[in-house]
């Protein structure tokens, strides 16, 4: 079924909705949840709580991306998951590694708050419309849905290595960007 159909089944209010869009997101977006929720139980909560979010908060302008306004429920959810699991102590997962590389060029003492700092999205956005779009891909593959390097690797046909060092190449352009801007 097309996006475009699933959102009307929304709007309508037909439960057909959730069943559509889990058999067409569901893999997608357990993707999303694992690669921050190492554990198996978390990740299915958090992709039975997107379907439950998007009946509740579809939007009036209606997305016109479904799979990328799903992907960011999902990724909220599990974040915030993530941060009620480990406020007392950080687990396993991609999640903890991200936010360490990330820390290089992005000092805070609570680097998810900063991360949701508006001024600072906007910057890192301006940052990425910048960036060839391989580059740009594997950024966001890392950041945005904290996909393993390997995993990351694999996707593009690219050594491990070369993934890692184009990562930290781009980390050190994202840290001037935000000295110039003044937010470092």
């Amino acid at each position: 079924m097309k996006d475009c159909a699933i959102i009307d089944l929304y709007w309508s209010r037909n439960p057909e909705a959730i069943s559509q869009t889990c058999e067409k997101y569901e893999s997608y977006c357990r993707a999303v949840a694992q690669n921050i929720l190492p554990d198996r139980r978390d990740t299915e909560e958090c992709v039975n709580d997107t379907w439950l979010k998007a009946w509740n908060a579809m939007p009036e302008d209606r997305p016109s991306l479904l799979a990328q306004y799903l992907g960011k429920i999902t990724r909220n959810l599990a974040l915030n998951r993530w941060r009620a699991s480990h406020a007392e102590k950080r687990g396993a997962g991609e999640l903890p590694l991200v936010l360490d590389e990330l820390a290089e060029c992005v000092s805070s003492s609570d680097i998810l708050q900063t991360l949701e700092a508006a001024e600072l999205e906007e910057a890192i956005n301006r940052f990425l419309h910048t960036l060839p779009e391989r580059e740009c891909n594997l950024f966001l593959r890392r950041y945005w849905f904290a996909e393993p390097a390997a995993g990351i690797a694999k996707r593009y046909g690219m050594r491990e290595n070369t993934v890692r060092t184009i990562l930290f190449r781009s980390r050190k352009k994202l840290q001037c960007c935000l000295e110039k801007e003044g937010l470092l």
